[in-house]
């Protein structure tokens, strides 16, 4: 059976363990590759990034050799992880060599969208309540004073990345590309995600899930079968 790679990459303050636990029951002939970015987990002595464009270099030398070797290759980002798997897919594509068949997006409107609230600049109080307004969600260690220190300077470095973050002048893709979004997300609507239609000239879907912005983290299973069902990857493990 031919095997399908699913490049993983991380909301901000996350990191690859996140995705790690998908292996358990993602189907026969799909291998879930999650990417670590500096300042977290096995890489917390390296400085975290506040510039997409750094992190899709960093990035890179780590998929090629996984790409290189697959039958076909998705990408699969979440919010921050959607504007880095987008310029991560604009990057292989000009490399070549990997054979990238699909692109998910999922919680973040279209690239051209400007962040318009910038979290980054206030207080750690303010910050980690603007961020949790608008995620809905925030991690249980950060309830932890000691925790926090330690993950606060990812999580800030994370948000300004994502609050920086202007697309450069890109070709259109031409693989097919899947916005998902939950259905109660009130961060990004169902057109800010049809927004993804504008980047490439294969199909483009917005599939909606249940669950708001962090829809991924209760639901896990139900997306990661919607996600091989795209793939074509079917075979139950």
């Amino acid at each position: 059976m031919s095997e399908t790679v699913l490049v993983c990459l991380p909301y901000a303050g996350s990191g690859a363990s996140f995705f790690r636990g998908w292996r358990s029951f993602a189907p026969r002939g799909l291998e879930v590759a999650p990417l670590q970015l500096p300042g977290r987990e096995e890489r917390f002595v390296d400085p975290p990034l506040t510039e997409v464009a750094e992190a899709v270099d960093d990035l890179l030398p780590r998929v090629l050799p996984i790409g290189q070797g697959a039958d076909r290759v998705a990408i699969f980002g979440h919010s921050l992880g959607a504007v880095l798997a987008y310029e991560l897919a604009h990057r292989l594509a000009g490399q070549g060599g990997v054979p990238l068949t699909h692109l998910f997006v999922s919680g973040a409107p279209g690239p051209a969208t400007v962040r318009e609230i910038r979290a980054s600049l206030l207080d750690d109080e303010g910050f980690l309540a603007q961020v949790h307004e608008l995620a809905g969600y925030s991690h249980p260690a950060l309830e932890n004073p000691e925790l926090r220190e330690l993950l606060l300077p990812v999580l800030r470095a994370d948000v300004e990345m994502h609050e920086n973050y202007r697309p450069p002048p890109h070709p259109l893709l031409d693989i097919p590309v899947t916005a998902l979004r939950g259905r109660e997300d009130h961060l990004v609507s169902a057109e800010q995600a049809a927004q993804w239609k504008e980047v490439t000239t294969g199909e483009s879907t917005v599939v909606e899930l249940d669950g708001g912005h962090m829809y991924l983290t209760d639901h896990p299973h139900a997306l990661l079968r919607l996600v091989a069902s795209r793939l074509s990857v079917t075979e139950p493990r």
